[in-house]
């Protein structure tokens, strides 16, 4: 698809087909939206379905709200769609005061005759939570990020006060439930957009075509290709500038960076490390940088026979070379990783020694479980660069010869899109590269989801490891009101992970993003991509 054809498909209707001949060079056209590259094709624009990836990231951020939100820099959650919220001094009732004047998006589909109120709280979580609920089996009834963190065990009940109070009553005290709240995956759904579904025996356009309160409503999507989304007129912070904004899904062409400079894309996210030199010293784009709470890492499917030796995943661990990684992959770009937890993360382990890189003791080890040269693993790596990760194929190559050197073959699998969850092909893998940015700035967001055995269960635990120990001082920390206890069980937390590796941390990367030097107001955060209301074009 060339650069004219796209510019038409972000400004159709504004101008006619005679106005194509030289599309970037028209600003009065380009102010009017932009075109954001660098994310691969969605399954589904729900975010409470999946556990990362573009919906999470990119696309929640500008379709749905929240009832609040996070800083991106005291990490610490605000209002958003609850303008209030007491807590009992139980630490297990949370009762939310909503906004009044909050709209759902109208599009082809649903023209809303009420405004937001509990009802849309109520169903948007009783749906999770609820297996009885008609919409919970509804595109296969799976809520990953939700199931790795015991969700629907940690709310007893939820109470509609009056339309614009709502109370949870949970069944423990739980430190991070705001944090959770204020996810990207606490996307605010609409019940009366969800009743007309059933009524019309179509339940699954709900995830499919969309409706929330954000900025922009999804107007169009073509598969590998684009989704286009148009500003909310009525959205309750004030109407977005841009009209459009279309994400570029298409794998075809050219690569994302040739797009980038041919005016094909005004936005980059995520830019490969090693195409960073190319774009600083050009005056056409700005380059943006956001240290970020992510980890790289490598799971060890420690439900393989050859894996559930500890000695074999300490010589995978020590066999891999980090220095080489952070100088071939990342550039100076990330920071070497010794546990999950990033620096930036207040219950990080610092005094933790960090892993060093000692091919002869792997050997060693190998030969005393008795897997000298004669261990043969497949490592699933998926294509896509995220911003833990500036170029996974590079890092598995890397990683598969370190590992070939220490005795141990590793066959590539290549992925375009990762295997969903708890799949019975993702269980087969030996080794999975992978990563996580957190959704918010409790560190219980790292290790739950990733490591918990309820994780396991909900099949985001591409490890396959389930520690009791390490479940009950997750639970013991989120419990406690002194934040010093809470420090040391994450500590404690961290020395497990340390000693019985069942994944391996390799790097945080630098969340960076490209933009045409015209566009203003992009923003990163430390947990994903931040709205879009806010964008315009100068002249």
């Amino acid at each position: 698809m060339n650069a004219c054809f796209r510019l038409l498909l972000v400004f159709t209707g504004l101008l006619g087909l005679t106005a194509c001949s030289q599309p970037q060079e028209d600003n009065t056209i380009r102010k009017w939206g932009f075109i954001y590259c660098g994310q691969d094709t969605p399954w589904t624009f729900n975010p409470q379905l999946t556990d990362g990836g573009h919906t999470a990231d990119s696309l929640a951020a500008q379709i749905f709200d929240r009832l609040l939100q996070l800083d991106p820099v005291s990490h610490l959650p605000q209002p958003a769609l609850a303008s209030r919220w007491d807590v009992s001094e139980d630490g297990l009732e949370y009762t939310f005061t909503l906004r009044d004047d909050v709209r759902f998006q109208r599009t082809a589909n649903f023209s809303p005759t009420r405004r937001f109120n509990a009802e849309d709280v109520l169903f948007s979580f009783k749906r999770i939570i609820d297996p009885k609920h008609p919409y919970h089996a509804v595109s296969g009834g799976h809520y990953p990020w939700f199931e790795s963190q015991s969700f629907a065990r940690l709310i007893d009940r939820i109470q509609i006060i009056d339309n614009h109070q709502i109370k949870f009553i949970l069944t423990r005290p739980d430190n991070a439930f705001l944090s959770t709240l204020a996810s990207s995956y606490a996307a605010i759904h609409s019940a009366e957009y969800a009743d007309q579904l059933l009524r019309q025996g179509h339940p699954d356009y709900i995830d499919t075509r969309p409706v929330g309160t954000g900025p922009f409503y999804m107007d169009e999507y073509q598969p590998h290709d684009l989704i286009r989304l148009k500003r909310h007129p009525y959205y309750w912070r004030g109407a977005p500038f841009m009209h459009q904004v279309v994400f570029d899904i298409s794998s075809r062409g050219t690569g994302s960076l040739a797009k980038l400079l041919n005016h094909e894309c005004d936005v980059l996210s995520s830019p490969v490390a090693s195409q960073l030199p190319v774009i600083k010293n050009n005056p056409n784009f700005e380059l943006i940088a956001q240290t970020a709470m992510n980890v790289a890492f490598l799971a060890i499917n420690n439900s393989i026979p050859a894996l559930q030796d500890v000695r074999v995943r300490q010589a995978i661990n020590l066999a891999i070379n980090r220095e080489n990684l952070l100088d071939s992959v990342y550039y100076g770009t990330g920071t070497k990783a010794k546990t999950l937890l990033p620096p930036m993360s207040w219950a990080h382990a610092f005094d933790l020694p960090e892993v060093r890189y000692d091919p002869d003791l792997a050997l060693k080890l190998l030969k005393d479980a008795g897997y000298d040269h004669n261990l043969h693993l497949i490592l699933a790596v998926p294509m896509e660069p995220r911003p833990y990760n500036p170029s996974p194929r590079k890092t598995a190559e890397l990683i598969q010869a370190d590992l070939r050197a220490v005795g141990i073959e590793v066959t590539l699998l290549l992925q375009d899109r990762p295997l969903r969850p708890g799949s019975a092909a993702q269980k087969s893998i030996d080794l999975t590269l992978t990563g996580w940015v957190a959704d918010n700035g409790d560190p219980d967001n790292f290790l739950r989801p990733l490591l918990s055995c309820s994780a396991k269960q909900a099949g985001l635990n591409v490890a396959n490891w389930c520690n009791l120990q390490f479940d009950n001082l997750l639970e013991l920390a989120s419990r406690t009101t002194q934040l010093d206890q809470r420090m040391d069980y994450y500590q404690y937390a961290q020395e497990i992970l340390q000693d019985e590796v069942p994944v391996i941390p390799l790097a945080h990367g630098i969340h960076y993003q490209i933009h045409h030097h015209s566009l203003h107001g992009l923003h990163l955060s430390p947990f994903g991509t931040r709205s879009f209301s806010n964008v315009y074009r100068s002249e």
